[in-house]
């Protein structure tokens, strides 16, 4: 599924079909959203979850490569942030703890309570018939016929995400689609070479600035290493600080997943080695480890660090998306007090 597209109208006849052939666990995506998937293995011994493996529309990706052997495999996947709307899910009615970013995460039960920065997330049970190899395919609803037209809906989602005049999200070719796709093309300064992986990763990514953030608060890192992001926040009437939301590069956190309603939040971001990449004047706690702090007074003195935050109009927005770069907030001047 990565040939080189040069007019999107000859998308479907275009595909070459891809089909490994190593054991593994396989995920193929026959939705019209990039799907971010994470995996479950039960054994006798516990669990263990892991993720996120990206998955394009019309695209396959292995989840766990090398030959199946444990007792029970699960799935669950997500739609990428940038896709507009509300996020959707693919799963089931069996919870295990995930996080944002690149993990893998023990458990020691199904259902645990997740701590952290680790959330619940519902998995599904997948049935692999005791063979050494398995692929599985999520599906829309309504189902697209095949994963050509996964991929063309797929491209059409997110065109419309970037602001292009695109009627239906379907897997019909028109020409105000080809349009389109070639003038996001001209904008991005692909070469005629550059194939299907390059184009889906730049529409998700310029469709993450320009589309209606989820609810709540997502942090994205768009430096290219790993990051950490501490919350504050003002609850009933004292202040309370939050962390470490662990965001590998190119990654996302949601930092609070219910509708703001506030007018501010405070933000600090930090690289792996202690650096600031956000800061402010306003000082919050912050210890080490994971934490949950209440007040933001006499840090030292209750056994924690103060920290310097970046206060955050929010104005009372039900989301926001925050980028954060090498330079620091990527959010507009005036969203930022300092």
């Amino acid at each position: 599924m990565r040939c080189c597209l040069a007019a999107f109208i000859v998308l479907a006849a275009s595909l070459a079909a891809a089909s490994p052939a190593e054991a593994a666990l396989k995920l193929c995506n026959r939705t019209s959203y990039i799907l971010y998937a994470a995996t479950a293995t039960v054994t006798n011994s516990g669990a263990a979850t892991h993720g996120w493996t990206r998955i394009a529309p019309g695209d396959c990706e292995t989840a766990l490569p090398g030959k199946l052997r444990t007792q029970s495999y699960l799935v669950y996947a997500r739609s990428a942030l940038a896709a507009s709307g509300p996020g959707r899910a693919w799963g089931g009615d069996i919870a295990f703890c995930v996080r944002d970013g690149a993990f893998t995460l023990p458990q020691k039960a199904v259902g645990g309570a997740c701590t952290g920065d680790a959330f619940s997330a519902a998995f599904a049970s997948l049935d692999t018939h005791g063979r050494p190899d398995w692929t599985m395919t999520f599906d829309d609803d309504p189902r697209l016929a095949s994963l050509q037209d996964a991929q063309l809906a797929g491209a059409k989602r997110l065109l419309k995400d970037n602001g292009y005049a695109i009627a239906a999200i379907d897997a019909k070719p028109d020409k105000t689609t080809g349009a389109a796709l070639s003038d996001f093309r001209k904008k991005m300064k692909f070469a005629d070479r550059d194939g299907n992986e390059k184009l889906f990763k730049a529409l998700e990514s310029e469709a993450a600035t320009h589309g209606a953030p989820p609810e709540g608060l997502t942090v994205c890192n768009d430096t290219r290493s790993d990051a950490i992001a501490a919350l504050g926040q003002s609850v009933g009437g004292d202040f309370i600080s939050r962390g470490w939301w662990r965001m590998a590069a190119g990654a996302c956190a949601r930092a609070i997943t219910t509708p703001l309603k506030d007018d501010a939040v405070w933000l600090a971001v930090q690289k792996p080695g202690g650096a600031a990449l956000v800061t402010g004047p306003d000082q919050f706690c912050v210890a080490a480890q994971e934490f949950e702090i209440k007040a933001r007074g006499n840090c030292p003195a209750r056994g924690y660090t103060a920290a310097g935050f970046a206060r955050v109009a929010v104005r009372g927005k039900s989301g926001v998306l925050i980028h954060v770069d090498a330079k620091g907030l990527a959010v507009p001047q005036a969203e930022i007090s300092k």
